[in-house]
């Protein structure tokens, strides 16, 4: 299985997500959607779906690719901590400044 950042990491592949986060499409309207060949756009989804982020279902003779959202939370866990970080040292700077306020 593929490490989910690094599927995420290319722009592309990013775009794939963002197509299909809310509508499941087939495979040629994904690939329809890019300027790169269809094997390379293939490729991209393939990598997605070794990180457990798509789905591919057979629906009849055409193959639809399904986003699963829910591993991207090992993504939002990542991030959070660093928020925290990040409103912490904002916090300690607003207080900062409003010590330097009240002394003038």
């Amino acid at each position: 299985m593929r490490d989910v950042f690094q599927a995420i990491a290319d722009p592309t592949r990013r775009e794939i997500l963002g197509m299909i986060a809310y509508r499941s499409l087939n495979v040629n309207a994904v690939s329809g959607q890019f300027k790169i060949s269809r094997a390379a756009v293939y490729k991209h989804i393939k990598i997605l779906r070794e990180a457990g982020l798509v789905e591919i279902k057979q629906e009849g003779r055409e193959r639809f690719c399904h986003a699963k959202m829910e591993k991207l939370a090992v993504v939002s866990d990542w991030v959070e901590q660093y928020r925290k970080l990040w409103n912490q040292k904002l916090d300690s700077l607003e207080a900062y400044l409003e010590k330097l306020q009240n002394k003038k």
